[in-house]
């Protein structure tokens, strides 16, 4: 499919893979979508900067690239940065078309219903988008798709609106005639109100006149506050809403002295906002903040869980108010035609992009039309890198599958330094434009958005799945099923059941001779510093005791590794632990006990909090404290052993230090934590085969410690577990 990128100041259409329906979404074939002329000309411009002068305008991210240098090191630090900027980023937030899937759990959207689309995460100009059910509305029978595609932009109005509560017969001014100023013009008249325009461009006065505008205000005929004084008999008015867009801190005192006493000022537009107490503490002005389309923005749970608010407690969600603009809409309570500049087909999208930001005048909203496809066509989800190179002789050729963050920069760099052993021959992410861009960047043979056709490729050998922690044991399976070897991040289930499941794919075998190999990354025990501890207690004559302390740092509540798709940090992180201490006693776990912490407030979970202690059958016993309650100033992680008159300490995976040992320590400049190795590893086992490099009980070891512990957590401490 075809899907517009904004890259390096230009905005481009590209070959992507289509996306696939998920759970609680439909897949959407657009059929026009609206350009926001402010939010995307922004980007546009902001993609366009060289690093130096996007540093200035985003501090906050230079702390991430710091952060993540000090972790990943310059050299993958540099690989993620120049991959993010070489990929772009997809654009658009409204759009309009008919649903060619359902995905499971949306049980009011059928296949060939017309609907609007909302979200910047989503609603992307793109010929197939995915969207969830709480984004999308029905379109009325009497409303083109064309009209429809602007809901975004009509249900911002129409929070702005509500925010403002006018009642029938109040005075409203709007500030800022663009094209959010104008729909808000004509929701207020709806509404019942009397309303007062004012904006610098005569041409946006002329045409909120034609709109229904009562008074157009031009600030040049006369100061707008004493004209509004005029117009209101010396009261003010009831409400001032803004829609401009200004860096200035005028605006919002304009509009704080345009108000009659007790009046209420909304914002809705971006201006600045240095306050002065003087402009609103006489009159008690009530100062709002418009939140994008309504309550469910940015909350997880609405947007992609599908978790509605009750309409007796929430009247007006996102979703209710893209759905009552549309009524609107087909109603002709508010007009469109006279707002909408120009329609470019999406093949020309770059050619709109360039005529908003070159014109003298910006045009307040401008379409774009997609091409529908002949009947039965097929979706694409597989594009194919002309640039890529074929696989050398010997080497594995992989599949990466989950293309994020940490992928991106840590396992794809390791694969290219390691071009000897493997070819990357596919790359699969749930978003084609990053499928895509990855491929380019890292040289794979094509990238999709579909699993199914990697396992189904008999040129791909072996998969590395990095996906979030919930699909692991499922395309994990499916993988080994398929005949390739599988290299899964952690964890590698995250229930018992899922962990039974593949277990049972190896039972009743004699061996795992000649059957795929499966290797979860616990890339913690490949680490030089973990060998050589190893290699300092293989000929112990006593048990250890194993000291681990993970300064793991606080995550939100919300955020996705506390939930459905991350498991929690015991069984998604601290399993790491759990295989390390396997790899260094070398022996079975006879014995497990938790104790959670209790947080006096909600800010810290038991979950996060803990100490586990497990005896192994060697009589070596290992304790790991997992907390969020530290500072991320303090080193993370840090490892005592135990044994033979001798303590070994690791820190931070930089430095290893003995002590009652002449053995010399081991000192690095940056973290390293395995990762390399391991995929060395996993490669030397696929090409010459022998003993795999984690056991496969061992695996299963270190994810049972973690369901034991878990189990404890949920229960708040007991009896050690035999």
């Amino acid at each position: 499919m075809k899907q517009v990128i904004l890259r390096q100041g230009c905005a481009v259409v590209e070959q992507v893979p289509a996306p696939l329906v998920e759970p609680g979404t439909v897949l959407v074939r657009v059929d026009h979508s609206c350009i926001s002329i402010g939010t995307e000309m922004s980007g546009l411009k902001t993609s366009g900067l060289p690093l130096w002068k996007r540093a200035l305008k985003q501090p906050e991210n230079v702390k991430k690239v710091v952060s993540m240098a000090s972790s990943l090191g310059i050299k993958k630090t540099r690989s993620v940065i120049k991959g993010r900027l070489a990929a772009g980023s997809a654009t658009g937030y409204s759009a309009a078309g008919i649903i060619i899937a359902v995905g499971d759990g949306v049980r009011d959207l059928q296949v060939g219903d017309r609907v609007a689309c909302a979200g910047a995460q989503c609603a992307h100009h793109a010929e197939l988008i995915r969207v969830p059910r709480n984004l999308t509305v029905r379109v009325p029978d009497a409303l083109s798709l064309s009209h429809a595609a602007t809901v975004t932009l009509g249900a911002i109005s129409l929070q702005g609106v509500r925010r403002g509560n006018p009642t029938l017969g109040e005075t409203f001014v709007v500030i800022g005639l663009g094209i959010l100023g104008q729909l808000t013009c004509q929701l207020l008249k709806a509404n019942g109100c009397r309303v007062i325009g004012t904006d610098i461009d005569r041409k946006r006065l002329q045409l909120g006149r034609s709109l229904g505008l009562d008074v157009a205000l031009h600030p040049d005929d006369a100061p707008a506050i004493d004209q509004v004084a005029r117009l209101t008999d010396g009261l003010g008015a009831d409400g001032v809403i803004i829609t401009a867009a200004t860096p200035s801190d005028s605006v919002v005192s304009t509009a704080f002295a345009m108000c009659r006493k007790k009046g209420r000022v909304v914002l809705v537009g971006d201006v600045g906002l240095h306050l002065n107490r003087a402009d609103f503490y006489q009159k008690e002005i009530d100062f709002y903040i418009s939140t994008s389309y309504g309550p469910g923005r940015y909350d997880d749970n609405y947007e992609e869980k599908g978790l509605d608010y009750p309409v007796a407690y929430v009247r007006w969600t996102e979703n209710r108010n893209m759905a009552e603009f549309l009524r609107l809409l087909a109603e002709q309570r508010v007009r469109l035609e006279p707002l909408i500049a120009a329609t470019y087909p999406l093949e020309k999208a770059g050619e709109a992009y360039v005529a908003i930001d070159g014109g003298a005048e910006k045009p307040l909203m401008v379409l774009l039309q997609y091409p529908q496809p002949e009947v039965n066509e097929e979706v694409v989800r597989v594009v194919g890198n002309p640039a890529a190179l074929p696989a050398g002789k010997g080497r594995i050729r992989l599949a990466l599958v989950g293309a994020g963050g940490f992928a991106k920069g840590m396992h794809l760099p390791n694969i290219q330094a390691l071009s000897d052993m493997y070819h990357l021959q596919a790359v699969v992410s749930r978003t084609g434009h990053n499928a895509v861009a990855t491929a380019k960047q890292f040289g794979a043979n094509y990238s999709s958005t579909d699993y199914e056709k990697v396992l189904a490729d008999p040129e791909i050998d072996a998969v590395l799945i990095a996906t979030r922690h919930n699909l692991h044991a499922r395309m994990a399976l499916a993988a080994l099923k398929a005949g390739k070897h599988v290299l899964v991040e952690k964890p590698l289930a995250l229930t018992a059941a899922e962990l039974e499941g593949i277990e049972a794919f190896y039972a009743g075998k004699d061996s795992t001779v000649g059957l795929p190999v499966l290797m979860t990354g616990f890339n913690r025990r490949f680490s030089v510093f973990a060998r050589r501890i190893r290699e300092m207690v293989r000929e112990r004559t006593n048990p250890m005791i194993l000291n681990y302390r993970m300064n793991a740092g606080h995550i939100p509540r919300d955020h996705w590794v506390h939930g459905e798709e991350g498991g929690g940090r015991n069984i998604g992180e601290a399993c790491h632990i759990y295989d390390l201490f396997t790899f260094l006693t070398g022996s079975r776990m006879v014995s497990v006990v938790a104790l959670p912490l209790n947080p006096s407030t909600g800010y810290y979970g038991a979950d996060d909090n803990f100490v586990a202690t497990m005896q192994f059958a060697d009589g070596s016993v290992a304790t790991l404290t997992y907390t969020a309650l530290g500072s991320k100033e303090y080193p993370k992680e840090q490892l005592e052993v135990y044994v033979d008159g001798m303590v070994m300490v690791l820190n931070d995976y930089m430095n290893l230090d003995f002590f009652g040992s002449k053995a010399k320590g081991i000192h690095s400049k940056i973290i390293d934590k395995g990762q390399k190795d391991e995929l060395q590893a996993f490669a030397a086992t696929i090409s010459a085969g022998g003993a795999w490099p984690i056991a496969l009980w061992e695996q299963f070891q270190a994810m049972e410690i973690a369901f034991r512990v878990e189990q404890f957590l949920v229960d708040g401490g007991g009896k050690c577990a035999e």
